[in-house]
């Protein structure tokens, strides 16, 4: 009877722990990145920067493809929709648009649950629109804007369900953020911002990714390096996680040439991060550079550094695990102003 008495104790305590979430410190981080791979990035990219999709033009057939093909991936991975159906589009009106007649679009949106703060969401964000066709029918494929970052975010949800599955749920809840109309300035992402599907306030962090499949202009092409932007502009604390983070993962070159106020290209103001950072949210804008074939008809997938891109997607990966699974979120010390935001 003792031994049957104990048995049955410990079968309970068993049962007992594999009805709650395991704790991150338990996780390896490090196993989930590795599901983040060069080929599968390039598989991606080869259809979502197709002719098929006639250059992602927003509103337009192509662009609604390219919405298809990441709700149908989203789905394949049994990642839900924040809405708790089998909608995963936001509708973008076309009256939200100031330039010239441009059709209903749609951003993209999948949802994991945070296991211990549900309430607090970080958002992973990159553009899937890219700039149509020409006259002449030449297809703007978008492979590197942004294609590359669109396929980074579907690696990166890809690895943070693997975890789910195997009952590292992050602490955090993370939106995966696909935004329609940033060719046409930043549209998707400010109508997400002006009717947030969780709370701006309790968005804790937002990690853009916009063209990390290159290297651009003035590197050498054996660069191991990505350009950071914005990491350090309202909070010293998440500039110093990213830099944690990539000197214990990955060790790109993290490059901040382009974070300089004085920098005449101004990208830290022309990506889709700007609407989140102008409501003092935490921001990291990851970028490779222009290059010769932005915004031609020249960015195709074969230009495309997969190894590099997926180190990159790594990273962004790393620092999300990181900023979901903290006991504490980014701390907002340098507060944006009206004088800033109006610059």
């Amino acid at each position: 009877m003792k031994r049957v008495l104990l048995f049955s104790l410990a079968l309970s305590m068993i049962t007992c722990r594999a009805q709650h979430p395991k704790s991150e410190e338990h996780a390896s981080p490090e196993d989930y990145a590795e599901t983040i791979t060069a080929q599968e990035l390039k598989e991606h990219l080869y259809t979502f920067a197709s002719d098929e999709f006639q250059g992602r033009e927003t509103g337009e057939p192509g662009q609604k493809m390219a919405a298809e093909y990441l709700k149908n991936e989203y789905k394949r991975l049994n990642i839900a929709s924040p809405f708790g159906n089998d909608d995963y589009y936001q509708e973008v009106p076309s009256s939200v648009f100031t330039r010239g007649k441009i059709k209903d679009t749609e951003n993209v949106l999948a949802f994991i649950e945070g296991s211990t703060m549900p309430e607090e969401v970080l958002v992973i964000s990159s553009h899937y629109d890219h700039v149509g066709m020409d006259d002449e029918g030449n297809i703007y494929n978008g492979a590197d804007d942004d294609g590359s970052g669109t396929v980074a975010i579907l690696e990166i949800a890809e690895a943070f369900k693997r975890a789910v599955d195997e009952g590292f749920a992050p602490k955090r809840s993370i939106l995966f953020l696909n935004v329609t109309g940033e060719e046409k300035g930043l549209v998707g992402s400010k109508f997400y911002t002006d009717n947030p599907v969780f709370p701006l306030e309790q968005t804790v962090t937002n990690l853009n990714i916009d063209m990390i499949g290159r290297v651009g202009e003035g590197k050498e092409e054996s660069a191991d390096y990505v350009y950071l932007i914005g990491s350090d502009k309202l909070s010293t604390e998440l500039h110093e996680l990213s830099e944690e983070i990539n000197s214990r993962y990955t060790n790109l070159e993290l490059d901040y040439k382009y974070n300089d106020e004085n920098d005449p290209n101004r990208f830290y103001y022309r990506s889709d991060h700007y609407n989140f950072a102008k409501n003092d949210i935490p921001i990291i804008f990851y970028f490779n550079g222009v290059h010769e074939d932005y915004h031609r008809p020249t960015d195709t997938p074969d230009k495309i550094n997969y190894e590099l891109l997926a180190k990159r997607a790594k990273l962004v990966f790393h620092t999300a695990w990181e900023i979901a699974n903290r006991a504490e979120r980014p701390v907002v010390d340098k507060p944006t102003t009206e004088a800033a935001v109006a610059k």
